[in-house]
């Protein structure tokens, strides 16, 4: 990258000095602390001061505030989000002086290289979800983990740790390859879908990019793949590594019998080549989590855990900040918020809702998360927000795109019969106020801002 004549793992060794470019990120701000326990100097900037940065100042990293190449000083190396351009004049300023700049997949990989155990959990969506799961079977088992979220878990208080053992586990995205950076020795698939089509060209393009994810696995590891997704056992199919497949719709060598409901959260034994490796008692709601909880304890089983760390990890997970999480009340109505963006997620997670007989009436306040998503997947979207009762619906969250489609929330709206159209936040939670009712489930989702507009609805009840 950067036409950098070494590889990252030069560079990562104690005395260099590391400059991360968006230090207070979710996944830079654990990588500082990583990179400054093996030894490295290490420094940084943000746009915004926050209590990351605070955190990291606490630890003796200094950061900058704006981003202005002086930040740099005498740094050996510089590491980038990819959220942060060639245009920044930090990294135009690096280029000048010939200082290498990788980005920060390349340098979880190179970490990744010192543990016997990496733990890489991958998949259109139930990431975050999912490595919050093993994250619990892990402390559980007292592994110590090193561990990378892409979102913030009760249990550490954040959404990473740094531990000593032998683990490490990393949510791992697709988008730009950035997976492919990585060096797992347990590859988790979840799913493939299509998503992230402004950089991917199609499903098979996706699929191609999971496949190498895959072949990442040394012949000594293993990859763990969805048997009930078709795209995901397609990207696998012929795979030469150690595959063990997880399910409930068909075989598969990890699955869950005796499946029901107690007080509303599933419960089943987990079943591994026909044996029963656990008994898993969620506190999560849903089809998709049930899944979730196989895919964590296939993981935890290649790599020799006990099924009783399955068994306490999973009965201490109650999900993942924005996954269903629940926020308040208002007027009689419980307000809970989600972090999906995608028609896949939109589906399990309404339709999980759906099967909550307690509420009257399902009220969803939608953001699109991206242009070249919401056009792409219109119909899609369409389709799957219609199974709310009250659809209120922001405008699209731009996040790194320009709108040269020339779309917007509004047509969404005009396609779904009752939804109402709010170009701000602040028109959300007007429409939210005036619509509740004793007994809704309200629902904020999406990747963007929309949890702010279900704050300030319960804001404005104290």
């Amino acid at each position: 990258m950067m036409n950098n004549p070494h590889p990252i793992r030069d560079y990562i060794v104690p005395g260099k000095r590391a400059h991360l470019v968006g230090i207070g990120g979710v996944s830079m701000c654990p990588l500082a602390e990583v990179l400054k326990g093996m030894g490295l100097e290490v420094q940084g900037s943000d746009m915004t001061d926050s209590d990351t940065v605070k955190h990291l100042r606490s630890l003796g990293i200094p950061v900058a505030i704006g981003h202005s190449a002086e930040n740099l000083g005498e740094c050996d190396f510089v590491v980038r989000t990819a959220a942060v351009h060639d245009g920044n004049p930090e990294i135009a300023g690096a280029i000048a002086r010939k200082i290498p700049v990788y980005e920060r997949a390349q340098a979880w990989g190179a970490i990744m290289r010192r543990y016997p155990n990496a733990l890489c959990v991958a998949g259109t969506h139930g990431k975050t979800t999912t490595t919050s799961m093993c994250t619990h079977i892990f402390m559980a088992a007292e592994k110590d983990p090193t561990v990378m979220i892409g979102g913030t878990l009760p249990l550490l208080g954040s959404g990473y740790r740094v531990g000593q053992g032998d683990t490490i586990i990393l949510e791992s995205c697709e988008y730009c390859n950035s997976f492919l950076s990585f060096y797992p020795t347990v590859a988790v698939i979840l799913n493939v879908e299509e998503d992230h089509l402004d950089f991917f060209k199609d499903l098979a393009d996706i699929q191609h990019s999971f496949r190498r994810f895959a072949e990442l696995v040394p012949a000594a590891g293993a990859v763990v793949v969805n048997a009930d997704n078709a795209a995901a056992m397609e990207a696998v199919a012929g795979l030469d590594r150690s595959v063990l497949t997880f399910g409930l719709d068909y075989p598969a060598d990890c699955t869950a019998i005796h499946l029901r409901e107690e007080d509303g959260f599933p419960v089943f034994d987990v079943v591994i080549h026909g044996k029963v490796y656990a008994h898993a008692a969620l506190r999560v709601h849903g089809h998709h989590n049930v899944l979730n909880a196989l895919a964590a304890a296939a993981a935890a089983y290649v790599l020799g855990l006990p099924g009783s760390a399955v068994e306490e990890g999973l009965a201490s997970f109650t999900g993942a900040g924005r996954r269903f999480e629940f926020k308040g009340s208002y007027h009689g109505a419980d307000v809970y918020d989600d972090y999906a963006h995608h028609p896949d997620e939109l589906h399990a997670l309404l339709s999980t809702c759906r099967e909550l007989t307690q509420y009257k009436r399902l009220v969803v306040a939608f953001q699109p998360h991206t242009y070249s998503r919401t056009a792409k997947l219109f119909d899609h979207f369409v389709e799957e927000l219609k199974q709310a009762d009250v659809v209120i619906l922001a405008e699209i969250f731009a996040a790194r795109e320009q709108n040269t489609l020339g779309i917007s929330s509004a047509d969404l709206c005009r396609e779904i019969p009752g939804a109402v159209y709010c170009s701000t936040l602040d028109k959300v939670t007007r429409e939210l106020r005036q619509v509740a009712q004793p007994g809704d489930l309200i629902l904020t989702v999406g990747a963007g801002d929309i949890y702010r507009a279900g704050e300030k609805l319960l804001e404005g009840d104290k």
